[in-house]
């Protein structure tokens, strides 16, 4: 799916944290202007706007995005609970709105939702990450529109990475999820698939995949920072 407009930037912690968990990705913007320079080629998915530390920001943001052409749609408003008063009159703002003392718990219920009558809802049967694409049912794979030829094993090695952005693995952790327990291959071959991997993603993309010296290797980056 196309990624989700973030207001602030970067966006509460709580709310960047509950959208990586659920699988959505996001991009995060200061403004109207930053949200029509880095919009996606398709369209915004949704927006999630935060009005807890700018109020005048996210109110703003909100009428801009409304205000357009084709309303941008759906938006959900992240607020405090003293902040509930201000939204009186300004239903035409958002589609539905969560407190920000519960955003972690009810960001993902309300904003499934709002996606599902849109008919822009996340896939399960697909990880998108950037330029790259894993369908989960077909084992293809794709970087910037250009289908990769992997092996099985490549295949599962790069949808275990690219399941869980940001989190570094040791080569036993890969080898223990990716080729199992009764596997009995060494640190090596972690290290092959890796180098394939890169080669087959081509220059472009190759550092997708990063090593992290005296660890292991890291897909991508977490999406947001403490």
């Amino acid at each position: 799916m196309e990624p989700l407009l973030c207001f602030p930037d970067p966006p509460l912690a709580p709310i960047a944290e509950a959208l990586d968990a659920a699988g959505y990705p996001w991009s995060a913007v200061g403004g109207a202007e930053s949200a029509r320079r880095v919009e996606p080629e398709d369209g915004w998915a949704g927006a999630v706007v935060s009005a807890v530390e700018d109020p005048e920001g996210a109110f703003s943001l909100c009428r801009s995005l409304r205000k357009r052409e084709t309303p941008l749609a759906p938006l959900l408003l992240v607020v405090e609970a003293h902040q509930l008063a201000e939204l009186e009159l300004r239903e035409d703002l958002f589609d539905d709105f969560a407190l920000a003392r519960s955003v972690t718990e009810e960001l993902e219920a309300r904003l499934g939702h709002l996606l599902w009558r849109t008919g822009r809802g996340k896939r399960d049967d697909v990880i998108a990450y950037g330029p790259l694409a894993l369908n989960l049912e077909t084992y293809q794979a794709v970087v910037a529109g250009r289908p990769l030829d992997l092996t099985f094993m490549e295949y599962e090695l790069l949808r275990f990475l690219a399941a869980h952005p940001g989190k570094v693995f040791t080569r036993e952790v890969l080898l223990s999820r990716v080729w199992g327990y009764e596997y009995f291959g060494g640190a090596r071959t972690v290290d092959v698939h890796i180098r394939r991997l890169r080669a087959k993603l081509g220059e472009e993309h190759a550092n997708l995949i990063e090593t992290v010296r005296s660890v292991g290797y890291r897909f991508g980056r977490a999406r947001w920072a403490p």
